[in-house]
């Protein structure tokens, strides 16, 4: 049956074929439609920051093209071109999300911030002070403060970016405060931690992505998996590592699963979450890093650590 579509098909329209494809009909799409990922790849890279990685897009890219050309029906109305398009973005854009540790709600008042900061500024024709910022947000200089250190933490772990000469440009600003060292310098030792207490498998990728600056398909080669594969246990990992660094950052331990996340994976999550809250005290955290916040020549191996 044809489906007349008068709107952007959906991922549930798209999700079930009428017809299951030949493997030689897939992998004659795949190849035939190569470029449309490389096309929509440089497109995202246009509108991203420097530091977002080419073959993190592109894996995930050739992952979405795999799974359109499987699920591909010419009884969806749409050629194939369009139908991939629409699921290539899509992985791309969730890949992008994977990489940004600041939840959309701390995004949206960052922006809220800047386009205050710069309308009193140009008000006032001066630096506004954070009083006058915190009042034209609604809010108390404490929860300023707050949103400001949120933003700051969401900017530490864009890992691709971290200078890998010698550390220098890691050293507190001559503006930091001592309380401003410490913060940053546990937070340091408790990505160690959290690191650490990721599944082997899970921490591999990590330490060799992320500190060991592999390609992918060197990783997948070693695992004798695909770069998809080893795209997913990167995303698995940032999951996990992003819940351990909200829990540092509430203080508590995270609230227990709703129903409807109960279950073997949420379970799971919850005791990495405790494990590495309970790995090492906050002198163990601290003794990372020296005094100004630079990782120690014992750490150079940037987190390697065994269990």
């Amino acid at each position: 049956m044809t489906l007349i579509l008068d709107r952007e098909p959906s991922t549930t329209d798209l999700a079930e074929p009428t017809v299951a494809a030949s493997p030689t009909q897939v992998e004659d799409l795949i190849r035939e439609h190569l470029p449309l990922v490389g096309h929509l790849v440089r497109e995202v890279l246009n509108r991203v920051p420097a530091h977002v990685n080419r073959d993190d897009l592109t894996s995930a890219g050739m992952y979405a093209l795999t799974l359109s050309a499987k699920s591909f029906d010419p009884a969806f109305g749409v050629p194939f071109p369009r139908f991939a398009s629409i699921r290539i973005r899509g992985a791309l854009t969730d890949e992008l999300r994977t990489m940004d540790w600041a939840s959309r709600a701390v995004r949206g008042k960052a922006r809220e911030l800047n386009v205050v900061r710069s309308e009193l500024t140009h008000t006032i024709g001066g630096e506004p002070s954070r009083p006058e910022i915190a009042d034209a947000m609604g809010m108390s200089v404490a929860e300023l403060s707050s949103l400001e250190s949120d933003v700051q933490r969401a900017g530490l772990v864009s890992l691709q970016a971290l200078p890998s000469e010698d550390g220098a440009a890691t050293v507190p600003s001559t503006d930091d405060q001592p309380e401003d060292t410490l913060l940053k310098r546990e937070q340091i030792g408790y990505l160690r931690d959290a690191v650490a207490e990721l599944p082997a498998k899970l921490r591999l990728v990590v330490e060799e992505y992320f500190f060991g600056q592999r390609r992918m398909a060197d990783i997948a080669a070693e695992l004798g998996v695909t770069e998809s594969r080893v795209s997913q246990l990167r995303s698995e990992a940032l999951v996990l590592l992003r819940s351990a660094m909200n829990n540092m950052d509430d203080g508590a331990q995270e609230a227990a699963p709703s129903p409807a996340g109960r279950g073997r994976a949420a379970a799971a999550k919850q005791a990495y979450v405790a494990a590495v809250a309970t790995r090492s005290t906050l002198a163990g955290r601290l003794s990372a890093t020296t005094l100004l916040g630079e990782t120690r020549s014992s750490d150079q191996s940037e987190f390697r650590v065994a269990n």
